[in-house]
């Protein structure tokens, strides 16, 4: 009867800069993990969201729970990478990857990682569609313009539903009020900002759970 969270760890991100300075990732991760969500997101990009590949050991090192390597992943050695470091599944983005996604797909399958494919429009999912993942993410934040418009995970998907994929909705989710309002579109949120700028994270965590 919970919300499925994806809670994300995240230092900065280019629409709003620094989020949270000196983040002690186990003791965050371990925080979140207790007020229910039901994997972890982790930003290892350093330029614009100030991660770090080895923040992954450091949150597999105190909770049991799925982590989610989450950066601009386009080099095949990057996948490889993402499960020497630890993680158990990956973002691939739909709009980065283009014709090379159904390749990352299944080298990923590949490695034992979980795939979770990013798309912003209809072309992108029926190419997510077309391999084999099991998680297709709706980000409602448009990359090119950086805006926020949860019309997104709305208006795509039906088709996914339609073809027994898992949608995650992406970005934009401020209040339990947005759960409510996107709850049935979605299976499950992947949230980071408003969670991370929060005074107590894992407090605002419980809110999106409940």
């Amino acid at each position: 009867g919970r919300n499925a969270i994806i809670a994300e760890i995240k230092c900065a991100s280019p629409s709003r800069g620094i989020i949270r300075r000196n983040v002690d990732m186990a003791m965050m991760a371990g925080a979140l993990t207790t007020r229910g969500c039901v994997a972890l997101s982790v930003l290892t990009e350093p330029y614009y969201f100030g991660g770090s590949g080895q923040d992954i050991a450091k949150v597999k090192s105190a909770v049991s729970i799925p982590v989610l390597r989450k950066d601009f992943i386009i080099d095949e050695r990057q996948v490889a990478e993402s499960l020497d470091l630890g993680a158990d599944a990956v973002l691939l983005i739909a709009e980065v990857l283009k014709e090379r996604l159904p390749v990352f797909v299944d080298l990923a399958r590949t490695y034992g990682l979980e795939p979770l494919v990013e798309v912003r429009n209809s072309s992108q999912v029926g190419a997510a569609l077309s391999t084999d993942t099991e998680l297709i993410g709706i980000n409602n934040r448009n990359l090119s313009t950086l805006m926020i418009d949860r019309s997104a995970t709305r208006l795509l998907s039906d088709s996914i539903r339609s073809a027994g994929r898992t949608i995650v909705s992406e970005s934009g989710i401020l209040t339990s009020d947005d759960i409510r309002e996107m709850k049935p579109y979605c299976d499950a949120f992947l949230i980071g900002s408003s969670i991370m700028a929060h005074e107590r994270p894992e407090k605002k965590l419980e809110e999106f759970v409940c």
